[in-house]
């Protein structure tokens, strides 16, 4: 409750050109530990105006989007009874994670060109430059497919509380699988389909704990991990024979 006043006495009291976004988080930095099963974020903020609140309706939309990365698509065709690799594009840039929640249908929020504009939705965020095939779109459908089954790419139509056309808040659901780095955070508010305001911040997600530990001379000190891998794997041998030797004495 106090949040939700102190963001309504800043949206009243901060002079804006125009309808701006002030936006709050309840954490902005995630810790993947070796015990990581998945987080949330709760993204909250307010509406400040400096003229009469229109009478159109106020939309909102809050995009969150993972480290960008390279992906190999292929598509696999029978051929002479035989299943093999057929087709494939390189997918130049997809989001790791990418999660959108609106406060209305997406249809209503913004339009196609916007959309086109501002790359907000699931498959405009996503850029394939491989022009080989003439089908790139069943080849970006695919790949959504399976990172929505893998639970990193998501949609959630009204899943933004507007209160009042000033208040508004959401939260964003992080799975266990998460790649490490800055998640660009968007919000974009809209009226009659067309963006009138936008706010960009990002929320940290990085490795803490043994498993920064392990990651870290897994990379910067490769041949001091294969020692102690290969000690703990000697190790572990070797307690389980004592451990079976024991019980047969028994």
């Amino acid at each position: 409750m106090i949040r939700w006043l102190c963001l309504w006495f800043i949206a009243l009291t901060t002079t804006a050109a125009a309808e701006e976004i002030v936006l709050g988080m309840d954490n902005d930095t995630i810790a993947i530990t070796t015990s990581f099963d998945g987080s949330s974020i709760l993204i909250f903020g307010a509406v400040k105006r400096e003229a009469p609140m229109k009478e159109t309706p106020l939309e909102v939309i809050v995009a969150v989007a993972g480290p960008k990365e390279q992906v190999e698509v292929r598509r696999m065709s029978r051929t002479f009874g035989v299943w093999a690799n057929t087709d494939r594009i390189q997918v130049d840039a997809a989001p790791s994670f990418y999660a959108v929640a609106t406060s209305n249908d997406w249809d209503k929020v913004i339009t196609e060109t916007e959309d086109l504009r501002h790359r907000i939705s699931i498959p405009k965020a996503i850029r394939a430059v491989d022009t080989k095939v003439t089908d790139v779109e069943n080849f970006n459908d695919a790949l959504i497919r399976i990172r929505q089954n893998e639970q990193v790419y998501s949609i959630n139509d009204g899943g933004v509380l507007l209160e009042d056309q000033t208040l508004f808040q959401t939260r964003v659901f992080l799975p266990a699988k998460l790649t490490e780095g800055d998640y660009q955070t968007r919000i974009f508010l809209t009226r009659d389909g067309l963006v009138v305001s936008q706010y960009e911040t990002t929320i940290g997600v990085y490795k803490a704990g043994l498993e920064e530990f392990l990651y870290s001379m897994a990379h910067e000190q490769p041949f001091l991990y294969a020692i102690m891998s290969l000690i703990i794997a000697v190790a572990a041998g070797w307690g389980a024979s004592a451990f079976f030797r024991m019980v047969r004495a028994s």
